[in-house]
């Protein structure tokens, strides 16, 4: 009893002092249960960013990790945007640096480098365009070069190339969640549930991906789930999505295909950490004049095309 009393106040202290504040509430769909339920959008990265820039609001509390509030910092340079986690980091983001994408367009002065959402602002700032998991095939597609260096996510980057003929360079990177899954893990939970689909993320492995019923962004999984005559899937993202899709078609039976498929970094935000960002106005995510200014320009012709 004592610890619902506790949530309770916390969450109203919350509320109330978000509105003095003058501040929204943006959630990834990995976030824990109740940082989603106190948001005002919980979304996939696509969905986030587009929400950066269009709100109207003084600051922006960003529950997720630290790339996307970069992103939402370089979106809305007028904006406060705090990181209530200040530690929650996204290590496929720093499987890639500026420096490296500048030996890679030395070798390969032709192509152009579309970098995943998924990337730290340097990165953003010495790349063509950027792309999140929902819109990279589009990304590509929308590209003059036949030939596109794809930093970081490997999988993600093999995805895109099954439906472009453009010849794609994948950086060696990985999502530590989704390139744990093995076809073994979908043949185990088939085996469970036979009449389940199975739905996976494209930063899956290629063996995953080729094992699956669909490959969706989080929020396209959330759609089709929504949206399908089919009562039971297999979830192949991270393990917090299973929350958005509970409340949002309580109705369909999903289960994840390892219940392990956790991002730690994504669970570091509390609502302890979301009201004490609120009290301090720190941590404040803030990104330089001169790497924000090609990194925005390199996310606005994503969103252009999206």
């Amino acid at each position: 009893m004592r610890r619902t009393t506790y949530s309770s106040a916390l969450i109203e202290a919350i509320l109330s002092l978000k509105e003095e504040r003058d501040a929204i509430i943006l959630a990834h769909n990995y976030q824990v249960a109740e940082v989603q339920e106190i948001a005002d959008l919980v979304g996939d990265s696509l969905e986030l960013a587009r929400a950066a820039a269009s709100q109207e609001c003084s600051a922006i509390v960003f529950c997720g990790v630290d790339f996307m509030a970069e992103t939402a910092a370089l979106l809305s340079p007028e904006k406060t945007v705090l990181l209530p986690a200040q530690d929650a980091c996204c290590p496929m983001a720093e499987m890639v640096t500026a420096g490296e994408i500048a030996v890679m367009k030395d070798r390969c002065p032709d192509g152009a480098v579309v970098a995943y959402v998924n990337t730290t602002a340097e990165v953003k700032a010495v790349s063509d365009i950027c792309c999140t998991s929902s819109n990279a095939v589009a990304v590509v597609k929308s590209l003059h070069a036949s030939r596109v260096i794809f930093v970081p996510d490997r999988n993600l980057a093999r995805y895109v190339a099954r439906y472009t003929e453009k010849e794609i360079l994948p950086w060696e990177g990985h999502c530590i969640v989704h390139d744990r899954f093995t076809p073994k893990d979908v043949f185990r939970q088939k085996k469970l549930h036979p009449d389940a689909e199975v739905l996976v993320h494209p930063e899956c492995r290629p063996d995953v991906i080729d094992c699956a019923d669909h490959v969706f962004s989080t929020s396209g999984i959330i759609q089709h789930v929504c949206g399908s005559l089919a009562e039971e899937f297999i979830i192949g993202t991270e393990t917090g999505v299973l929350h958005r899709i509970g409340k949002t078609c309580p109705e369909k039976r999903c289960f994840p295909l390892s219940s392990g498929a956790v991002c730690v970094n994504m669970k570091k935000t509390t609502l302890e950490l979301v009201l004490a960002a609120l009290e301090r106005m720190e941590p404040k995510v803030t990104v330089p004049p001169e790497v924000a200014v090609p990194a925005r320009r390199a996310i606005e012709r994503m969103l252009e095309i999206a």
